[in-house]
């Protein structure tokens, strides 16, 4: 029918994305059937009723694929400042890429991963069929820097081809979006919807109103089986029975028992997060006061409001030249530098770090031989400029 839509998502996840749809009032069509293109993953089909399709926010296939629009239907959200959100933000951002502030140009591809390919301040993954979302919403925006040249790889995006985990030229270009503004608020938005948003609802949902609280309950929308690890607590009383911080706690040793023996090998590394949990409850942050210490990284008003790491605002290519010396030169330039580079050389292994380092002369040298330049190694605003609009 024509108003039906549908997403993927993981399995052991599909539990809580129907119990979030039907709480906004949509529909959702039948069982969950798995997608044969991706074991361990499910499509959900799902419809607007008309309330709900009256009301919602935002249009177009590309924002229903991954994150359908909010329904009218109020909920109360918990009473969390803009401080306090930014900081259970930042807990999750520094669980996933060990920043802050989040790494928006992260490229992963972590062996026996089902997610494969995945990228951006809270990791979305090609699987998912969410990095293809992702990238549709940045190319559909106006002031996409590098919409264009994203062009020739959306369809393999949108065909989740696993071709793309190992495709150097694809990865630098999603390094490369990070300096643009315009794909960080495009990020902002797009995880928003789809992990924050729906953990405020399920916060709300069970009564839970502490910022540690909604940060923990965020923390599982992320890593996967909030649903299944918030039953398997309600066993020993629920929030109301037991108290809020009583039920969280009892909740994060569950879910770390749970991820020490799982037999993914990758979760199991992953039990530092609810270490990280239960340490900012035995100190009593309960309201995420500021300054927090977790993993070893201050979360402030200073780190909150620094510009994000690893992303450039110039110099804009061709005002310097480029060469190898101390300190090594980084910015905007060399990143453009570097992914000219590895656009216009199928064999090129560079990583666009936006670092000028020795990996990048010995291309450079390379690119100037093939062109019949001098093999200096060095490059001159001109060739930075050619090499930047490639």
């Amino acid at each position: 029918m024509s108003n039906e839509l549908s997403f993927t998502v993981l399995c052991e996840d599909c539990d809580d994305r129907k119990e979030d749809l039907q709480w906004r009032g949509y529909e959702v069509l039948g069982p969950c059937a798995e997608d044969q293109a991706q074991p361990g993953m499910c499509v959900i089909r799902y419809r607007r009723r008309a309330a709900a399709a009256a009301a919602a926010v935002g249009t177009g296939p590309a924002r229903d694929a991954a994150a359908p629009a909010l329904a009218a239907e109020s909920f109360e959200e918990p009473p969390a400042t803009a401080t306090q959100a930014s900081a259970a933000k930042a807990i999750v951002n520094l669980f996933e890429t060990g920043q802050v502030l989040g790494d928006y140009g992260a490229v992963t591809v972590l062996p026996g991963d089902t997610g494969h390919l995945t990228y951006g301040r809270s990791q979305t993954t090609l699987g998912s069929g969410n990095l293809a979302v992702l990238v549709d919403r940045y190319c559909a925006q106006p002031g996409a820097r590098f919409g264009a040249r994203l062009r020739d790889w959306r369809a393999s995006l949108k065909a989740r081809d696993k071709a793309l985990d190992r495709d150097q030229q694809l990865h630098n270009l999603l390094r490369a979006c990070a300096d643009d503004p315009v794909m960080r608020d495009v990020q902002d938005r797009f995880f928003d919807d789809t992990y924050w948003q729906p953990a405020l609802r399920a916060a709300a949902r069970l009564g839970i109103r502490l910022p540690l609280g909604v940060a923990i309950v965020y923390d599982s929308w992320v890593h996967g089986s909030w649903g299944a690890m918030r039953d398997r607590t309600d066993r020993g009383g629920t929030v109301q029975q037991s108290g809020e911080k009583e039920w969280l706690e009892r909740y994060v040793d569950t879910r770390r028992d749970w991820l020490a023996t799982h037999p993914n090998l990758l979760l199991r590394k992953t039990v530092y997060r609810m270490n990280a949990f239960r340490g900012l409850m035995d100190q009593g942050y309960w309201g995420l006061e500021l300054p927090l210490v977790v993993r070893g990284r201050e979360i402030s008003l200073a780190t909150l409001s620094g510009v994000p790491p690893g992303c450039y605002d110039g110099p804009q290519p061709g005002t310097r030249p480029l060469a190898v010396q101390s300190p090594l030169n980084r910015g905007l330039d060399v990143r453009l530098l570097q992914l000219g580079l590895s656009l216009a050389d199928h064999q090129c292994d560079i990583r666009a770090d936006g670092i000028f380092g020795s990996g990048t002369a010995r291309w450079v040298k390379r690119y100037q031989q093939v062109s019949g330049l001098p093999q200096t190694g060095v490059a001159d605003p001109a060739l930075v400029a050619r090499l930047a609009a490639v």
